[in-house]
Parts: structure tokens; sequence; C-alpha cells
């Protein structure tokens, strides 16, 4: 009997103590401190009635023969190529109403290439010569300006969007997964990528397929395609590729050409330093040392990854910070712009990731940059369309916390597994393992993220599903701002 009553003793003991310590550690985290919002807008496009008009274009150039709609693209083509003419020489200033009109000749044309795609590979030649007049027109403009950046935006960012809205509308099999936008000359070792010439110092720009990659690309004053950075080194001796990029999960780390292609990508861009920049006319090798740097700094010591966001500190770096630290150590300050994140709803789903820096270097925003050029595109048609669908739902979800000021939430009893298997994550990167949750984010950050990524993949199958129901009534995919539609009908319809 004694020895029953002891062991019934002692398990009343560890029940005890496990009770407690459990209710140790549902002991919730602080909240973050969130800065107040500047005052500062999100870009809007606010022209809900002028896409529909283009819809409806799109579906009466569906009922017309191609051979009837020729003559009517190629004088379409021809106004576009005719209005381009006139940016060059001279840079062209940002309140000039020539940009207006290019970009209402891209919008107007697009619907009927959506339905007759035959001069598609015409129509992106000229996106990406609009492209390279904007970004050389911009070298003199204020890119601090709100009323500037959205310029840029509204011409860049919607003639990709007009490219993709055709794109998508075509077979797959009709598709071409690279486009090459400009040769930048450049002296710096290379080898081939992707079927293109790639150079030492080049910048990666990237789209994951994760829920977290779209909250990236989309969680910025000026929503974006990318969510991702790497810098490019040439070996000038072997030519070998090194691929240098910091990753949630582990910090810097230095990839091979083929291990960087193996994580999901929706799409890559490729931009190179302008040739005709000072300090490469000074060294044209500089892009090279930067590079050099970043690789020989990656081999030498850990660099933990830089949840707050803080790029003027480079002891932790996030991967726009592997691009802009050993480039600003060599004297060139990538971003002109910087990125802003002002929407309250935004800030609050940032900061229970761990950020603490609204104004910083976001990933798509780099591509807005007048000193770097895009010498390559690739979208892989397979993905182009879950692209899309992710940043509609991800717009939809932002809409809703700006709205109700709704937080991102986890499942509060889950809280002390997430501890336990933080303090596992902690004893493995002390012997430069990479455990469960990321080194520099929390158990509760950790579990945020799972359960977004579970409310996300919930609504992304409700999406596709009502998408095919769309495609099958219309007889075509549905446009970016039904699929916008149809996410916002199902984030209000699901509970969190």
């Amino acid at each position: 009997m004694a020895g029953l009553r002891r062991l019934r003793t002692l398990t009343l003991t560890i029940l005890s103590a496990i009770l407690l310590l459990y209710a140790l550690l549902l002991i919730p985290e602080p909240a973050p401190d969130i800065p107040a919002a500047p005052d500062r807008r999100a870009f809007a496009w606010n022209r809900n009635t002028y896409w529909e008009s283009l819809e409806t274009a799109f579906q009466q150039a569906r009922q017309i023969d191609c051979t009837t709609l020729r003559p009517t693209i190629a004088a379409g083509l021809d106004n576009l190529r005719s209005l381009q003419s006139r940016l060059e020489p001279a840079p062209v200033p940002a309140d000039a109403v020539i940009w207006d009109s290019i970009q209402a000749a891209i919008f107007e044309i697009a619907p009927l290439l959506g339905a007759c795609p035959e001069s598609i590979d015409t129509f992106q030649s000229l996106t990406a010569e609009l492209r390279q007049a904007v970004k050389t027109s911009a070298r003199a403009w204020d890119l601090d300006n709100p009323d500037v950046r959205a310029l840029m935006y509204r011409l860049l960012y919607g003639s990709r969007i007009a490219v993709e809205e055709i794109l998508l509308q075509m077979p797959d099999s009709s598709r071409g997964t690279l486009f090459l936008a400009a040769d930048e000359p450049s002296t710096t070792p290379s080898a081939q990528l992707l079927d293109i010439t790639i150079h030492s110092g080049d910048i990666l720009i990237s789209r994951g397929g994760a829920p977290t990659s779209a909250l990236i690309a989309r969680g910025n004053d000026f929503p974006g395609n990318f969510s991702h950075i790497a810098l490019v080194h040439v070996d000038s001796a072997t030519s070998e590729i090194s691929i240098v990029e910091s990753h949630i999960e582990c910090g810097v780390a230095i990839a091979t050409s083929d291990q960087y292609l193996s994580d999901t990508k929706l799409r890559v861009l490729a931009l190179r330093l302008r040739a005709d920049l000072p300090a490469l006319i000074t060294d044209p090798m500089l892009p090279h040392r930067v590079a050099t740097s970043a690789l020989d700094r990656a081999r030498r010591e850990h660099i933990p990854y830089d949840f707050p966001m803080d790029f003027a500190d480079s002891s932790a770096l996030f991967c726009s910070e592997v691009a802009s630290y050993p480039y600003r150590q060599h004297g060139i300050d990538l971003w002109m712009g910087m990125s802003h994140m002002s929407g309250a709803g935004l800030r609050s789903w940032l900061a229970a990731f761990g950020v603490e820096n609204f104004e910083t270097q976001a990933p798509s925003d780099l591509e807005y940059d007048p000193q770097l050029r895009v010498v390559a595109e690739w979208r892989d048609p397979q993905t182009l369309y879950q692209d899309h669908v992710d940043n509609a739902i991800l717009d939809a979800l932002q809409e809703q916390a700006e709205r109700d000021g709704r937080r991102l939430e986890y499942d509060w009893y889950m809280l002390p597994f997430g501890r336990l298997l933080k303090a596992y994550s902690v004893v493995l990167n002390c012997f430069d393992g990479v455990g469960p949750i990321p080194e520099g984010m929390s158990a509760a950050s950790a579990l945020r993220n799972d359960r977004f990524s579970t409310r996300h993949a919930r609504i992304k199958t409700q999406v596709m599903n009502l998408a095919a129901d769309f495609e099958r009534q219309h007889g075509y995919r549905p446009p970016y701002w039904e699929l916008v539609k149809l996410a916002r009908r199902t984030v209000t319809s699901q509970q969190p």
C-alpha cells in the first residue's frame, strides 16, 4: 500500500509539474510595438469601371475573326510605337501628358491581343522599350515623391499586368517562359543561366510559392510581384555560379545555380547595373568586386536573417540587404525610392512576423530603381496563374485587415508546444543546425505563420473552384480584377 501511495504521489507531482509548465508556457508574448502609420496612403487604381469596360472589349473581340481584327491591332501597335518614339532622346518630365497617353494605348490594345495574341511578341518588346525609357527619364525624377512613384508604378506594373493578362488567355503550350528585355553590356565574369548570359554582380529577384511570399510581394504601398532577392557571383577562372541569398529558415546562404532553381519560383527577373553609371565608368569591374565581397563574407561567417528588416544594421541581413549592403559598401545606394508600408492593418500583420521597420527595402521595389536595367524575365506558364490567384487573395485579405483591424492570430493552446520547438531549434542553432522554427523568429510568430498558411490554402481552394466555374461559364480565365472579386467573396464568407 505504501508503494502504491508513493507511486500515486509521484504521478500527481509529475502531472502537476507538467500542468504548471504548460501554464507558464501559455503566458503570451507582449504585443509588438507598432509605430503610428505615417500620413501616407497606399496606391489604389480606383478604376473598376474601366477594367470592366476592358473586359467587355475583350468579350466582343473574342466574337470577331482574328483576320478582321489584325488591321485594328496593327494600328494600335503603330500608335504605341509612335508615342514611345517621342520619349527619346531627352529625358521626359514626370508630369508630361505623354505618359498618360502611352498607358491608355497599352490598356486599350491589350483586350484585342487577348483575343488574338499573334502579335504578343511585338507588344512585349514595346513594353520592354517603355520600361527602359521610363527608367532612363526617372534618373532625374524625385522618387520619394508619392505622385512620381505612382506614375512609375502605373507604367511599369501596369504594362506587365497587361502583358500577363494576354499570356493567361493563351494555351500553356504557346506561351514562352523566357523573355529577353535588354542586353546591358558588362565586363564582369559571366556564365549561362536559364538560357541567358548572366554576369557577376547581377541581381535576381523572384517570387516564391508560399503564402508568406505573397504577403512580402503585396505588403507594400505599391503591391508588386516579387518576394526574394539574390546576388550572383561568377568565378573569373572557372565560370562557376554562386548565388548569395538570405532565407528566413537559415539566414545568409550560398547556392549553386541548380540549388537556386530547385526552390519554388513562380517568376524570376534579372537586373543589371547600367553600364553608364559614373561608378561603373570609373570601375567596370565594380559589380564583380561587390559580389566577391558578399560571397567572401557568407563563407566566412554566419549571418542570421533580419526579421526586423532594418537595412541600416548589417549584423543580420534580410534578402534585400544581401544586394543593398555590399553595393552600399562600394558606393552605390540601391532602392533610390524607399519602400513604405503605411496601412495600419498591414503594419499589424508584418509586426506579427517580427518586422519593426516599415520604411525599408521591399524586393518588389528594386525593379523601379533607375540605376538597374531588366535584362531578362522568366514566367513559368504553369505557375503564372497561381501567382495571380495568390496576389488576389492577399489583396482581399489586406482589404479586410484595413477595414476591420483584424490581426493575425494563432491557436493559443499550441503556444507551449511552439515554445518547446523553439527551445529545440535554439539548441540546433548553437551547433549550426536548422530547427523547425527559424533563428530570430518567436514561437508565436511561427504559429501565426502556420495558421495564416492554413487559412490561405483554404481560401485558395475555394477561389480556384470559383475561377474554374467562371471559366466554364464565360469561356476564358477570369482576369485579375475578377479574381479579386472571387477572393473578396471567399474571404468574407469564411471564418479566420
